[in-house]
């Protein structure tokens, strides 16, 4: 008996068991869906990895775990802080198509996946910052500075722009992936900064302007290559769908603009300084993706060429003004790559959108609404940034000492180098000046060895 009822249980199960529906093509699609969105996240998220190893590679090697330190908080701190307010002002429910009101801890959100993609956009704004700001502000004014504009300064502009109801988005303001939303936003916020910050020690010596060139750029090329890799999902991603037909168009329009802008960005440099710059070639890159990023889904694949080679001698043109003509110290050039190409990305839409660019016979309608939407991101960023960076100084100094600034902030913040060097900073500020030697030439030469000291 006992076996007969062994025997009969499977069976039994079988027929007790409810019987599970096939899949439809609609829960396929949002399947598919889904995973396109979260690898398009991690790519982004691997972006950090090329911010961290683009700045560090571009600045001195006495920085190196400082720079480090500041990306990882502020992808950390952008989660938490987007999580807690920022997704609930930017996509909650519209008050006066100015900010949301609603959604805080995710309350009443059921799409988590969305949540998680824009998470990764809030932090690459944020991370902009970090770059401009390199080797002379304190980690906590710069943390501080993270917290204002993850947590309410970018949340209000993409409310604007990329909020169903948001005031810009009812003008018709078109920013696809964020040359404005993120990277404007991250430029304003790191020139308001900077202009607070001034400049890094022996940058400046009366007229003349010191280059101090970065420690390592074949880490900052290799961060230039992973960010270029890592833009494939911010701008294919932003689909926010597995569209066999918009997906290949994004990727397309990214990767013929990026390649554009290097080409352009290095044979500019040969015709301005006679020489082939890798550095700002390198940044020509960055300024490729970030002029297709607001039109990579309505700019067909000829005009992304154009764009891409006007952001490319754009690129040069602005690193060379902010440095020598108007004075602003941005080691890395975030500022000209993601604010000046991120203006000219955006007014670009208005020129090249296949619907409604003034080069495909629509009038000037579609630049005008850009501009308006670029001087009011402008406005809201400086005010805002410049409004925290105020009452930060209130209280400290937003930047370190000189003491500290000359050691390195790896020791300063850290109390630890990213790097074992050969001597000690101690010994090095007691070399005697030679050949003309200033400030500058000691920053960016604290571990001479042994040898050039003796024959001194």
């Amino acid at each position: 008996m006992l076996k007969k009822s062994l025997l009969l249980s499977p069976i039994l199960f079988l027929i007790a068991s409810p019987v599970y529906a096939a899949p439809t093509n609609e829960s396929l699609q949002l399947s598919v869906d889904l995973v396109w969105v979260m690898i398009a996240a991690f790519l982004v998220f691997f972006m950090h990895a090329g911010f961290a190893m683009v700045e560090s590679g571009f600045t001195r090697a006495k920085n190196s775990l400082n720079i480090l330190m500041k990306n990882f908080l502020t992808i950390s701190l952008a989660s938490i802080l987007f999580f807690v307010v920022g997704y609930g002002l930017m996509f909650g429910t519209s008050a006066g198509s100015i900010i949301g009101t609603d959604g805080f801890l995710l309350s009443g959100v059921d799409d988590i996946g969305f949540f998680v993609f824009q998470a990764m956009f809030v932090a690459t704004s944020a991370t902009i910052i970090s770059g401009a700001v390199a080797e002379r502000i304190k980690l906590g004014s710069y943390i501080l500075l993270v917290l204002a504009m993850t947590s309410v300064i970018y949340p209000v502009v993409g409310h604007w722009i990329w909020q169903g109801d948001g005031w810009l988005t009812n003008l018709g303001f078109s920013d696809f992936a964020g040359s404005t939303v993120v990277h404007l936003t991250g430029a304003v916020g790191a020139l308001t900064v900077v202009l607070f910050l001034g400049p890094r020690l022996g940058k400046y010596t009366g007229k003349k302007v010191n280059v101090i060139p970065g420690h390592n750029i074949p880490l900052g090329a290799l961060g230039v290559f992973i960010l270029w890799l890592g833009w494939f999902g911010f701008n294919g991603g932003s689909t926010l769908a597995a569209d066999p037909t918009l997906v290949p168009m994004v990727i397309g329009t990214t990767l013929l603009s990026t390649s554009a802008a290097l080409v352009a960005s290095a044979a500019y440099t040969k015709f301005r300084f006679k020489r082939v710059d890798a550095s700002l070639s390198l940044n020509g890159v960055l300024a490729g993706l970030v002029g297709i990023t607001a039109g990579a889904a309505e700019i067909s694949l000829a005009g992304s060429i154009l764009v891409g080679l006007i952001s490319g001698v754009l690129l040069v043109e602005g690193i060379h003004l902010l440095d020598t003509k108007l004075r602003v110290d941005d080691p890395v050039g975030a500022i000209t790559v993601h604010g000046i190409c991120g203006i000219w990305g955006t007014l670009a839409v208005g020129l090249f959108s296949t619907s409604t660019g003034l080069f495909y016979g629509n009038g000037f309608s579609q630049v005008g609404i850009q501009l308006i939407g670029v001087l009011a991101v402008i406005a809201w960023t400086m005010l805002s940034v410049g409004a925290v960076s105020f009452i930060i100084t209130r209280f400290s100094s937003i930047r370190v000492s000189e003491e500290e600034e000359v050691a390195g902030l790896d020791f300063a913040e850290h109390g630890s180098n990213a790097y074992e060097l050969k001597e000690t900073l101690l010994t090095d500020e007691a070399l005697p000046l030679k050949n003309g030697l200033g400030l500058a030439d000691r920053l960016n030469n604290l571990s001479v060895g042994r040898t050039e000291k003796k024959s001194s």
